[in-house]
């Protein structure tokens, strides 16, 4: 059965630090490019916020370059988020997803697999 099941979510402060994990089961997520998207309380799904290519280049919106990472681990067929300095702005359903990177430069990519998503919140 193919899975996407991210973790890592939580509450969190300003300016503070979280790590979410996607790992995959069913299949190897490393002949995929794998994006992460959110969705904040009462907007539409924004994304892919990053993506992570099969040779291993990186992209980033504009709006988290700088303070989101994405990297994977293929031997562990998981592919991380490290989110630093987060604001409130920040407050959403991520969800990860694993499909084909069609633009680099457009940031755009076909999603095959969705996970179900984990919660980040951002407050004091």
């Amino acid at each position: 059965q193919v899975q996407l099941v991210e973790s890592g979510g939580g509450l969190v402060q300003p300016g503070g630090s979280l790590r979410l994990s996607c790992a995959a089961s069913g299949f190897s997520l490393d002949g995929y490019a794998i994006g992460w998207f959110r969705q904040a309380p009462g907007k539409g799904r924004e994304g892919p916020l990053c993506i992570s290519s099969t040779d291993g280049s990186t992209y980033y919106k504009d709006s988290v370059k700088g303070r989101f990472a994405i990297s994977r681990d293929n031997v562990k067929n998981t592919v991380y988020l490290q989110m630093n300095s987060l604001e409130p702005e920040d407050t959403a359903v991520y969800t990860c997803a694993a499909g084909r990177l069609t633009s680099a430069q457009a940031m755009g990519m076909i999603p095959y697999y969705w996970g179900q998503g984990t919660q980040v919140t951002v407050s004091s």
